[in-house]
């Protein structure tokens, strides 16, 4: 049995939707600095927005981000367990076993820029 999302969560889940859209192409940000952003969320939060976010319109880049480690973590949420690397190696980024390579050179913090 599904549930409609109340006017709070709508709103809750547009504002992470709206930072995550900020992820520039080619970079990918974590749960928690996306939570950081916003102020009023958790990490575990985001990840659950953006594990609904697949029918969002416009779209959310979800697959842009990663755990604090750079890990793939969302990977599962995903049509394919192999998609959300598939998606971020065609934006450049490489994935060596199911983790950002340079994860901090690649990292954006929506805080600081």
């Amino acid at each position: 049995m599904h549930r409609k999302k109340t006017k709070e969560q709508k709103s809750f889940f547009e504002d992470i939707y709206a930072k995550v859209r900020e992820i520039p192409y080619g970079r990918v940000s974590t749960y928690g600095a996306i939570a950081d952003s916003i102020g009023t969320v958790s990490a575990r939060m985001v990840g659950w927005a953006m594990n609904k976010s697949f029918s969002a319109d416009p779209p959310v880049p979800a697959h842009r981000v990663v755990n604090r480690k750079g890990e793939l973590t969302g990977r599962h949420h995903f049509s394919t367990p192999t998609m959300m690397q598939e998606l971020l190696e065609n934006e450049g980024i490489t994935i060596e076993h199911d983790r950002v390579r340079d994860f901090t050179h690649l990292f954006w913090n929506p805080c600081s820029e």
